[in-house]
């Protein structure tokens, strides 16, 4: 007779079914179970104050380094309902990899993750995973946000996680070793804003029944405590004002409420940031459909320019729209702006602006163009 577990089913208050511990067939039987059901991410022990909701955006993501555009294969990318974007590479524990090779690959993905994936590629990728599914796609995504939270919203904190680095790490298995338990603690630890977690699914059968036991490790004390300090919420107007007054200068306060100022006379809907630290805001536009976020205002005292981000996206996806959104922001005497720029993301600082005479009309200038370009497509 089987040892017993300690896990049983109770059938109907008349029969108690003991579940002897199981295997996961394959790695890749594993991999369909979290892709079908997220939930088993167990979000509510990731973040007890406010469990994580998960969505697939991808099973077998391509992650690429330097001029090889798909070295790596990543097992799942999820986000949760903040935008962070969840690294998933499962093993199971009969794997010998699952120890300290695990740990570099996932490294590896983490470090090349920010130069190959922009929240962009992120929302075609889970558009495509949507139409094989046979799902809306913005269905899907109202389904997973609610109806209070909007996908231009959704995709901005996306790439702005992103921009941050503020991603999560999780290793899956069915059974975690002690030894890669200590290095997830240490690393949840030490890496901040990312987060490094590990995900046990125990699987236990009996009588034709499965039950699956998820326990997830890494959440040290310290490690939520630096993870909780990174927190944010949304910004809004007078946050922003009260933070640019409280750190800069007169002259580059004025231009930032300058700037702000257009902003609201645009008509534009204005989406503003979720950021612990630094605020930002910028209009919101959509060309064809698509939000983008050209360039933005931060309480880091700077004009973020997003010419990275716009490639293949309409109105600016062509390089020419882009070289000439960067010369108009290179009109503020003092800013130095290049063909390198084109590939990166660039700023001009508030202090540059403000020893311009007329610095902030030719921010503002620029910024109403963008806007010009993007109505010009919508006809």
């Amino acid at each position: 007779m089987p040892a017993q577990s300690g896990v049983f089913v109770l059938q109907a208050d008349q029969a108690l079914v003991p579940m002897q511990p199981a295997h996961f067939a394959a790695e890749l039987d594993f991999q369909k179970l979290l892709s079908k059901f997220p939930s088993l991410l167990v979000g509510d022990q990731i973040d007890p104050d406010s469990p994580r909701r998960f969505v697939l955006v991808r099973q077998e993501l391509s992650i690429g380094h330097e001029e090889e555009a798909s070295r790596w294969s990543l097992d799942h990318l999820f986000l949760d309902q903040d935008g962070v974007p969840t690294l998933v590479e499962v093993k199971r524990q009969s794997d010998s990899r699952l120890r300290r090779e695990v740990v570099g690959q996932m490294l590896d993905y983490a470090a090349n993750f920010q130069s190959f994936w922009s929240a962009e590629r992120i929302a075609a990728a889970f558009e495509t995973t949507c139409v094989q599914a046979g799902t809306d796609v913005d269905a899907a995504l109202t389904e997973f946000l609610g109806p209070q939270v909007t996908a231009e919203w959704f995709w901005s904190a996306v790439g702005t996680n992103i921009h941050a680095g503020k991603l999560r790490l999780l290793f899956v298995a069915d059974h975690i070793p002690t030894e890669l338990r200590r290095i997830v603690e240490f690393l949840n630890v030490q890496m901040n804003p990312a987060e490094v977690l590990a995900l046990e699914l125990r699987q236990f059968a009996g009588e034709g029944l499965r039950t699956i036991v998820p326990m997830v490790f890494g959440q040290t004390r310290e490690a939520a405590g630096r993870k909780e300090a990174v927190k944010g919420t949304r910004w809004t107007e007078d946050r922003l004002i009260a933070a640019f007054e409280d750190k800069y200068p007169v002259e580059e306060v004025a231009v930032a409420k300058a700037l702000l100022e257009w902003m609201k006379g645009t008509g534009l809907p204005l989406v503003f940031g979720t950021g612990r630290e630094n605020g930002s805001v910028y209009p919101l536009l959509k060309p064809q459909g698509v939000a983008i976020n050209p360039a933005y205002l931060s309480t880091e005292g700077k004009v973020w320019l997003q010419f990275k981000s716009l490639e293949g996206k309409p109105v600016f996806g062509d390089i020419e729209q882009r070289r000439e959104m960067m010369l108009r922001f290179a009109e503020v005497d003092g800013v130095t702006l290049d063909e390198s720029s084109l590939n990166r993301w660039a700023s001009v600082s508030l202090t540059q602006a403000a020893k311009d005479p007329t610095g902030a009309t030719k921010l503002i200038s620029a910024f109403d163009w963008i806007v010009r370009q993007v109505k010009a497509v919508e006809g």
